[in-house]
């Protein structure tokens, strides 16, 4: 496969530039080599009619020399021709027809050269044509299959860096569509845990307004300090762990002594890199199939901590009424598996196992890695209960009861 052509228009530069792709240092090195191979081959079978070694030796550099000049010639006469067709406009058939009159040429200057070089200045020895004509037919065929060579390595070389930078591309494309999907998926979830919420808030109305107004102030507030960090591809334990007292918070407002609550995390782990809105999906899950279905209602408890290998395990607890009619695949924790495998791959997963006496917990485990300096633990706002929230439970750690 040729290169493509250059343009049409083609100015001295470029034809400059494709008289150099193939007159080049190591382009003339080979043909240098590939002339000593070829004169080795021919005087290998002359020693008998050379006196010594050192006569041997003499006519392999003679020969050399001569098949150098011919070889050079060629390979001139091919950059010519590579600098003529840089105007492009040529079919592929035209473009080698040049090429092949372009080996004839330089063949028969190199024939001609190899004469003067060996018979200068007297010239002495008659020209031959016979010579002349088999010397530019040899060098003929040994010039149209080196130049067939030099543009098979010239395509291979191409189609390597096509290779490459196609490669590159489909990389790039995948990071891109990777960010897409885990764009969609996030989509699919904020939706999903706003509406739960917002449909409580109006439930509430129905039955207690005054309760209502305060649960909608805290939604507004919640959704003041959570909508920022929401679109984000990474946030940090803190910021999702005050998201969560927030919605336990409002759920709390409605369900009243029918919902408990503890988080205990370390404070050194506050900083550790967790994508958005998953711990929330988690606790939204248990409260909505473990918790809310009955009459007294339960305790969650979210634990946070390093399991033996170093990554990062998030629990989240409920005595609820355990796997009956919550299997697990609904559409947030499926979305939560996925974008756990697009981000970490198999350094993630998600699991769901009864707990005892009854009740379900979800084991979160990822990667510990940190957001950056300016999310350390020292540098956020202690997540404990505020004042407006209902006491209940204590316990070690964080809690909000």
């Amino acid at each position: 496969m040729p290169d493509a052509p250059l343009p049409v228009h083609a100015g001295v530069s470029d034809r400059w530039a494709a008289f150099r792709r193939v007159v080049r240092l190591p382009t003339v090195a080979a043909v240098f080599y590939f002339a000593l191979v070829f004169a080795l081959s021919r005087v290998v079978s002359w020693k008998a009619s050379a006196a010594d070694v050192t006569g041997w030796l003499g006519l392999l550099a003679v020969f050399t020399r001569q098949s150098f000049i011919s070889a050079l010639s060629i390979l001139l006469y091919a950059g010519l021709a590579e600098a003529l067709l840089a105007g492009g406009g040529r079919s592929q058939r035209t473009a080698w027809a040049w090429r092949v009159l372009a080996v004839i040429a330089g063949s028969m200057v190199g024939g001609v050269l190899r004469y003067v070089v060996t018979y200068a200045p007297s010239f002495l020895s008659p020209f031959s044509w016979s010579w002349f004509a088999y010397t530019t037919s040899l060098w003929t065929l040994l010039g149209v299959c080196g130049y067939a060579l030099l543009h098979l390595l010239r395509a291979e070389r191409t189609g390597r860096e096509q290779l490459a930078w196609a490669r590159q591309a489909r990389e790039v494309l995948a990071a891109q569509q990777m960010e897409a999907e885990l764009s969609a998926l996030q989509a699919q979830i904020e939706p999903h845990f706003l509406f739960n919420t917002l449909a409580n808030v109006k439930r509430l109305y129905d039955v207690a307004p005054d309760r209502g107004r305060d649960m909608l102030g805290s939604l507004i507030a919640y959704l003041q300090t959570a909508l920022p960090g929401m679109r984000s591809q990474r946030a940090c334990l803190g910021d999702e762990l005050e998201r969560v007292r927030h919605y336990l918070a409002i759920l709390q407002m409605r369900m009243g002594e029918r919902l408990r609550f503890d988080i205990d995390a370390p404070a050194e782990l506050m900083g550790a890199e967790m994508p958005p809105m998953v711990i929330a999906t988690l606790v939204e899950n248990a409260i909505q199939h473990g918790l809310s279905p009955l009459p007294e209602g339960g305790r969650l408890l979210v634990t946070v901590g390093l399991i033996a290998d170093g990554r990062l395990s998030v629990e989240v607890r409920d005595d609820g009424r355990g796997f009956v009619g919550a299997g697990g695949s609904g559409v947030g924790l499926a979305n939560t598996r996925a974008r756990l495998q697009a981000l970490y791959g198999a350094h993630a997963g998600l699991s769901l196992e009864a707990a005892e006496p009854r009740g379900v917990v979800a084991r979160l485990v990822l990667p510990c890695r940190h957001v950056g300096a300016g999310a350390a633990a020292g540098e956020r706002e202690p997540l404990v209960p505020r004042a407006d929230t209902p006491a209940a439970t204590h316990g070690p750690g964080m809690k909000a009861a």
